[in-house]
């Protein structure tokens, strides 16, 4: 094989957004693309310097389906191989492809296929399906409970006026309370809301600069808020004030996170992620999603238990939290036909969004975007 013909081969592998190496008969790594530097967190010229056992976890199926290859010289797949590891990190959940390669005896060319991601799309429509039946329980509440506290504070008002004054700190209690239930009630309201989502193309690095000028000026006075953003994104079609409170709640809870930490730091990152699709259920579209929107912060993370259950409403790592705010985020985020992820470790925590873009209608907003998008 010509070099140019070599050369042309890589180029063609770095373009493909997925790990791909080519191991050798020692089971040493002799290829890898730009993606699979990045997979194993080495260069290419330092994994070619051991075998690839050094790189997996011990008994690992991976090097079970390299030698299966070898074997029976045909190409052979695994799927959902969890290969985490202390080098390669938590979560490492993959599909793996592998074929033999003719020319070169013993060598096999392997592909990985992340699973996190898929997986994280299948939690995010089980969070739809909880913020459904959080807003059937909202429309009751507020019909059944606001009423009746509506009395309840009023009574406590006029007692107020006929109680001594140490009776009158328990009349303001019950006020107080009421007034917290009413604010739940209100709050929970906000997911029976089903009215069609007013939308328009929106500039989103200027409603990340808003979010942080509110953020700046009152409850992240004291952290350091860093912006990493990709000047030449297209415009998302959203609800500006929806997403303000999108980011607002997550830029508010990592500064919670963070708390008082001296280093603390939150990071407001955009780009442009093309090759992410997601299938709609039901139908045989798919979407694309290249809009990628994360908050990141470096505070202690969230604990391992909580992770899969994040986006379900009552679901708060908070003492006093309601567990609505991220359920709220999960409800806006799916109406605008995007997707929420939350990766966290001991060294901090991202939100990634993803979602789709605008393009300049042609004879109809809302149609265009689903020809856009699909």
């Amino acid at each position: 094989m010509s070099q140019s013909a070599i050369n042309s081969a890589a180029l063609i592998l770095n373009a493909i957004r997925h790990p791909v190496i080519m191991v050798d008969t020692d089971g040493r790594i002799v290829f890898a693309n730009a993606d699979a530097e990045d997979f194993f967190r080495s260069s290419a010229s330092l994994l070619s310097r051991d075998p690839i056992e050094r790189f997996v976890p011990f008994g690992s199926p991976l090097i079970t389906l390299i030698n299966q290859v070898r074997e029976r010289r045909a190409p052979f797949n695994e799927y959902r191989v969890d290969i985490s590891s202390p080098r390669l990190g938590t979560d490492r959940l993959v599909d793996l492809h592998a074929s033999p390669i003719a020319e070169i005896p013993g060598a096999v060319v392997v592909m990985f296929q992340e699973r996190s991601m898929a997986d994280k799309i299948d939690r995010q429509m089980t969070h739809r399906g909880a913020a459904r039946s959080v807003t059937g329980l909202a429309a009751m509440l507020a019909h059944e409970i606001k009423n009746p506290l509506s009395g309840i504070r009023g009574a406590a008002q006029l007692l107020e006026t006929a109680v001594g004054d140490e009776d009158r700190a328990l009349t303001r209690l019950i006020q107080d309370e009421t007034d917290r239930i009413v604010s739940l009630v209100d709050r929970m309201e906000i997911f029976s809301d089903e009215r069609p989502i007013d939308r328009h193309p929106v500039n989103i690095h200027v409603v990340l600069d808003h979010v942080k000028a509110i953020a700046r000026n009152g409850f992240a006075s004291r952290i350091k808020i860093v912006e990493d953003y990709d000047p030449s994104l297209p415009p998302v079609f959203a609800n500006r004030d929806q997403l303000i409170q999108v980011f607002l709640n997550l830029v508010k809870n990592a500064a919670e996170a963070l708390g008082n930490e001296p280093s603390g730091e939150i990071t407001l990152s955009t780009a442009f992620r093309p090759g992410m699709r997601i299938a709609v259920p039901g139908t045989q579209d798919r979407i694309s999603l290249p809009l990628e929107f994360c908050v990141h912060d470096n505070g202690p993370g969230v604990k391992e238990d909580i992770r899969p259950i994040l986006f379900d409403p009552f679901i708060s790592t908070k003492q006093n939290g309601s567990g609505l705010g991220l359920a709220l985020v999960a409800k806006i985020v799916g109406e605008h036909g995007g997707v929420i992820e939350c990766d966290s470790t001991g060294r901090g925590t991202t939100f990634r969004i993803l979602m789709p873009t605008w393009r300049e209608p042609r004879g109809g907003a809302e149609r265009d975007y689903q020809e856009f998008t699909t």
